[in-house]
Formats: C-alpha cells, structure tokens, sequence
C-alpha cells in the first residue's frame, strides 16, 4: 500500500489503507482543519518533535464505553475517604503541558507545535482538558478532542495517587450524562484495561463515529 505523502490541500487517504502498524500518511500540517478531518475519520498525529508529522489509524482501536466504565472497589473506598471534584477546562494549556512534562525522560511526541495545535483547538470549543482534585489538591488531569458524543483521547497525568484515574472517571461519568459514545484510548494500556477498556475493530470504530456525526448534523 505505501506512505501516502500529504500536501498543503486537506485531505487523507482512505483509513483502510493504513499499514500493518496503523501509520498511514506523513507531511501536512496541524491546522484546525486537516486536524478536525483526522478525528472525523479516526486518523491522529504521531511523531517525535521536530521531526516529519504522522498521520495513524490503527486498524484495532482501544475504546472506553462511558456506560462500561469500571471503578474497581478499592477506587471506590477511596472516593468515600477522600474530597473529589473534577474541574473541565481549568486550564488547557496547562494541563496538555503537565502531560508533557511527565513523560518528558522517556520520550514525548508533545512537542511546541502540538500545543500551539491543540490549543488552538480548544480556544474554537474544540478541544477539552478535565483536571481532579483530591482534598482540594491538584492530583491529576487529561485533555483530548470533544466532537459530538466522543472524546479523542490524547494523554493524561498524575501528580497523587489515582490522580489519572479519577480524571477519566469523572469524564466517562460526564459522557454518560450527555449520551457519550465513546473515548477513544487509541492504544491498549494495562492501565486503561483496568479501567474497562476494550479492543474494537476500525469498522465498528467508523459505525460509532458515523453515527456521531449524523446525530451532530
């Protein structure tokens, strides 16, 4: 199949024609446009800062169903014992830069670009970031694309204990008010397996995401 090569026109090869590994285009840009196309087909941006951009579509994607949420018994003894509140949009710019700079020692495909990109995208309503709180103590947060009834995961991170975690409990139970599809995971993580996560096909992926933006039409 090969690489497709993307030019300044917005556009993408079909999905389905990803490699084995999910990459499927390289080159474009981040604009508000080509990156609104991607998420509308399932397609993301991954690449080391500073180098050519990556355009992925894994032919399996790893989804959390608002409704299938899971909140271990120990998470929830937890919850009991402690003062939680889960803050939306606190502040983007600052929660995308926190997911930054923990995974800064390993690697990080967060780069300047990415979060000029996708603040942009949030200051358009596009883009979300939801922060928790434990005992009035910042403990963690994640961001991603809201579009309709599905939210496009991109990273998270934890300053306490089950910071992470309450972050993305307080989003699945968010999603579930407003008759949320799905979060898109991307990729599996033992993690997100915890937390009730499961492996799709693309083809059921695109039905989910076909029906979200013929509801949102």
């Amino acid at each position: 199949m090969g690489i497709y090569l993307l030019d300044d026109e917005i556009w993408f090869p079909k999905p389905e024609l990803a490699e084995e590994d999910g990459l499927l285009a390289v080159g474009g840009d981040l604009s508000r446009d080509r990156l609104l196309l991607a998420y509308m087909h399932g397609i993301f941006p991954w690449y080391n800062p500073g180098e050519q951009i990556m355009w992925w579509c894994p032919h399996e994607r790893y989804i959390i169903r608002p409704e299938k949420i899971h909140i271990s018994h120990s998470m929830k003894k937890f919850i009991k014992k402690h003062e939680i509140s889960i803050v939306w949009n606190r502040d983007f710019r600052d929660t995308m830069h926190r997911c930054r700079m923990k995974r800064e020692k390993e690697g990080t495909w967060i780069g300047d670009d990415m979060e000029k990109a996708y603040f942009a995208l949030h200051e358009e309503g596009y883009a979300e970031s939801g922060e928790a709180y434990i005992d009035g103590e910042l403990a963690g947060g994640l961001y991603g694309v809201s579009l309709g009834r599905c939210f496009f995961g991109e990273s998270m991170y934890s300053n306490l204990e089950n910071g992470s975690k309450l972050a993305l409990i307080g989003l699945a139970q968010k999603m579930q008010n407003m008759g949320g599809l799905m979060i898109d995971c991307q990729f599996h993580t033992d993690h997100l397996e915890s937390m009730g996560g499961e492996t799709i096909s693309y083809k059921e992926y695109n039905e989910i995401l076909v029906k979200n933006f013929a509801q949102n039409n």
